[in-house]
């Protein structure tokens, strides 16, 4: 991710890119954080997040067997379910969030895909710096036995891809990465800088945060120089998004070296918008691939024709 935010650039026309359901959803979230008053110490940061989370929280479908357990020595919660597992790593900046906070996530990846998740509980920041984070995961993804597929959101995304990379192999049967922090350079985190919901500010200072260098592809996967085995792939990036091009550059360097990738930037969609799926029609569609394409990766399919 950037050390510091880039050079800005005017506004994108908001207004239009953003359609209505969209925008209830950013007021939502605005007036669920204001209700906390967050201030600058990172426990009342975790704590409005946290709060957040819950308000927007849609229950678990029903029927669903549900456990928490340490795999790895690292607090997990498992979502019952056949196949190959799902290890979901969720976002946050590498500082806040948890297992409660994509409870509801995880739980109907699980029941729409019929897959087993496993939902990680890595450390954070910035108690615990890089690599804390992703030594956590990769060692869940280590000890988890038969195939697997990995799946995470914005910093979670990261973590996701950097696990793959250092995994490879046929057990890797695919990955989803959804609105991902890659550390990438391209224009998106000029023209999106002040983006509702994420700016290129918050993105340098979760980066700051982390404490990783911007050349540590463990951290920043678009700073490797290796892309050959990776599993198929599909990236997701939102328009609204300073994150927005990571997407389809890392698809494009996964394609390069042989591999499977597909990369769809969400038009109108903003940063988070995996808390919108029950309110937003974009949103919802967006969830929508995410599940589809775990069930295809899963049974062995390519969904995406030449993609």
């Amino acid at each position: 991710m950037h050390s510091n935010p880039p050079p800005s650039m005017p506004a994108p026309d908001y207004q239009s890119l953003i359609d209505a359901p969209t925008w209830a959803f950013i007021r939502a979230t605005e007036a669920a954080y204001a209700a906390q008053s967050p201030g600058p110490d990172i426990a009342d940061q975790r704590r409005a997040y946290d709060a957040m989370c819950r308000a927007f929280h849609a229950g678990r479908p029903p029927g669903l067997h549900v456990t928490d357990e340490a795999v790895a020595g690292v607090p997990c919660r498992r979502y019952a379910g056949a196949g190959p597992a799902v290890l979901y790593f969720h976002g946050g900046g590498f500082v806040v969030g948890g297992l409660h906070s994509h409870d509801d996530v995880c739980a109907e990846l699980a029941a729409a895909t019929g897959l087993g998740v496993l939902a990680v509980d890595y450390r954070l920041c910035p108690e615990h710096p890089h690599p804390a984070a992703y030594d956590d995961c990769l060692a869940v993804a280590r000890a988890t036995p038969g195939p697997i597929l990995l799946a995470g959101d914005s910093a979670g995304g990261a973590l996701a891809a950097a696990v793959a990379a250092a995994l490879r192999g046929p057990r890797l049967l695919g990955q989803v990465l959804i609105y991902p922090g890659l550390g990438g350079s391209g224009d998106s985190y000029r023209r999106h800088a002040q983006a509702p919901m994420l700016t290129a500010e918050d993105v340098a200072y979760y980066a700051r945060l982390r404490g990783a260098g911007p050349q540590d592809a463990t951290a920043a996967p678009l700073a490797g120089h290796d892309f050959t085995g990776l599993p198929p792939t599909l990236v997701l990036g939102a328009e609204c998004d300073p994150l927005a091009d990571d997407a389809p550059a890392y698809a494009a360097r996964i394609t390069a070296a042989g591999g499977r990738a597909a990369a769809f930037v969400e038009p109108g969609l903003v940063h988070g918008h995996l808390r919108a799926r029950h309110s937003v029609p974009r949103a919802r569609a967006s969830f929508a691939r995410v599940t589809s394409t775990l069930a295809a990766f899963a049974a062995g399919h390519w969904p995406f024709g030449d993609t």
